[in-house]
């Protein structure tokens, strides 16, 4: 038996561990429950260079394969407010992927970095008042070794900061590894 689609998930792990996929099968499953429903990708990826358009491109290609008719939405900063905007009893939203996200906070291409504190409560309260489901997607970065640079630790930390404070507001967290999902909190 299939397990059930939670309120809320927070999917974790490394580059290429499945994180997406997983996304991608509960959009799918949900989608497949009823003809009424539909599910939004809300994308936080920014195409920089040409490997991150490839990136985003193969992305795409992937995602319209395992799941036709699921719509994109691009929110590379304003992601509290995509996620109210979209989320709704018959939809389910995917975003992909809050290091990303951080990413474009901390690290914004024209300068300027945003203190992540007022953005992150923003989508703590979008995520509790979302009226449908949503999963969210995210890198666990924080099992290797220290980084060199003060900038990358201090990178690192927020993520680590953010990725605590998503998995306390989510009903179920799922750790990927080689493509299999690890329960780390489950819906009471």
């Amino acid at each position: 038996m299939a397990e059930t689609i939670a309120r809320s998930e927070f999917i974790l792990g490394g580059q290429r561990s499945g994180k997406s996929r997983r996304a991608e099968s509960l959009a799918r499953r949900w989608l497949d429950a009823g003809a009424s429903r539909r599910a939004v990708l809300i994308a936080t990826g920014q195409p920089w260079d040409e490997e991150m358009r490839a990136r985003i491109a193969q992305h795409q290609r992937d995602r319209a394969e395992r799941v036709p008719g699921m719509a994109t939405v691009e929110a590379p900063l304003a992601l509290a407010e995509a996620l109210g905007e979209h989320a709704s009893p018959d939809t389910l939203v995917v975003v992909d992927c809050l290091t990303l996200w951080l990413t474009n906070l901390l690290m914004p291409a024209e300068g300027g970095a945003a203190d992540p504190q007022a953005p992150t409560q923003a989508l703590l309260d979008a995520i509790a008042g979302a009226r449908g489901p949503v999963v969210l997607v995210g890198n666990e970065i924080g099992l290797g070794v220290i980084p060199l640079g003060r900038e990358t630790r201090a990178f690192v930390d927020a993520l680590g900061r953010l990725n605590q404070a998503v998995a306390g507001a989510c009903e179920r967290v799922t750790l990927m590894a080689a493509g299999l999902p690890l329960t780390l909190k489950a819906p009471r």
